[in-house]
């Protein structure tokens, strides 16, 4: 669509979850409620509208292996962008991916830098792998290489215990999350297990990711602080396949992803009833293919949160939570187009009809 045409967005605009109006209007790429004056040149899209999907936790510039090239990093972005997903929190990656911000047909980025992992307690190529003493340091270089938060990996398989555990010393992780504040960064941290929970929240982190160890005990630590989890629901789902492959060496372990996994939707409904801040992840770009926001979406509404709030956590919370604005007066145009209410099924988010970037409509 060229520059000069204005697009006329008419059906129900889901402004809010409550907040719905018939129209609105896309003029130079931005979002108006005004008609304009004139427009000689008018395209109108009809349907359901949302804002741009958010995924809060995917890696673009990565597979399983490490870093990927420019070409296969265009096409995970390009998965999301077709999918509706138009922001991106990117939740650690080895690849410098900022040319795509010069992209106009891409997605926005929110970049996390790189993990940041106890040595030889992480996959291998993903993260800097260092030593405590040299937290502080390496979450000051990510906080300046990446756009407003930093990654560290809060737990892991240790080897020698046989059993996941935690990676820091409550010391050092202190000590680099007021470092990253300092900065003006957010910190988040993986974590599967329960033993890293404490210390982290404690220490300050801003959000924890998969979360799959919260209990009874640490659950309302989180509401209390406000800590925000993204629970990757469909990355959990591969907790017993990962189980199975590490049997024979690490039994203790294997069991211990095994209780994980079958808790996972009752540790995500005791979360959100507690208040806690709970948004759409997906964890896409390792071993996961991009462009599964909606199955996550489903996920969450299948552990029992209400659709309204699971649309939210991808939508209007999500965009706020992050920093960017919604279907907001004057905002540029990233929105999405569906034939049904999303709130009434969810799954109506895998088959988007029209979407819309910085006010270009694609496809």
């Amino acid at each position: 669509m060229s520059d000069h045409v204005v697009l006329h967005v008419k059906g129900r605009v889901l402004v809010g979850p409550e907040e719905v109006r018939d129209e609105l209007w896309v003029v130079d790429g931005r979002i108006t409620y005004d008609r304009p004056v004139s427009a000689a040149d008018v395209r109108t899209v009809r349907g359901w509208a949302l804002p741009g999907l958010v995924d809060a936790h995917c890696h673009v510039g990565l597979d399983r292996h490490g870093a990927v090239d420019e070409a296969t990093s265009e096409k995970q972005a390009l998965t999301d962008r077709d999918a509706g997903t138009l922001l991106l929190r990117d939740a650690g990656s080895p690849s410098d991916t900022r040319w795509i911000d010069a992209r106009e047909d891409l997605p926005r980025i929110i970049r996390a830098g790189r993990h940041i992992a106890r040595t030889r307690r992480y996959i291998r190529n993903y993260a800097h792998e260092i030593e405590p003493a040299d937290l502080v340091a390496y979450v000051a270089q990510e906080a300046r290489r990446g756009d407003g938060w930093v990654k560290l990996v809060g737990d892991w398989l240790d080897r020698e215990a046989g059993d996941l555990g935690a990676c820091w010393p409550r010391d050092a992780v202190e000590a680099a999350i007021a470092e990253a504040h300092r900065l003006g960064a957010r910190v988040t941290a993986h974590c599967f297990a329960e033993d890293s929970l404490r210390d982290l929240v404690e220490a300050g982190i801003d959000c924890i990711e998969h979360a799959t160890g919260l209990t009874d005990e640490t659950i309302p630590l989180f509401a209390e602080r406000g800590v925000a989890i993204v629970p990757t629901l469909v990355n959990i789902a591969t907790f017993p396949q990962l189980a199975d492959g590490g049997e024979t060496k690490f039994p203790r372990w294997s069991a211990h992803m095994r209780r994980l996994h079958e808790r996972r939707y009752d540790t995500v409904r005791s979360a959100y009833d507690a208040g806690i801040p709970v948004y759409v992840g997906t964890d896409a770009g390792g071993s996961l293919p991009h462009g599964l926001v909606a199955a996550e979406v489903a996920e969450l509404v299948t552990a029992g949160i209400p659709a309204t709030e699971a649309l939210s956590a991808t939508a209007w919370g999500a965009r706020s939570w992050l920093g960017r604005p919604g279907l907001d007066e004057g905002a540029p145009a990233d929105l999405v187009v569906y034939e049904a209410d999303p709130r009434a099924d969810v799954r109506v988010l895998a088959a988007p009809t029209r979407v819309v970037l910085r006010g270009r409509v694609i496809g």
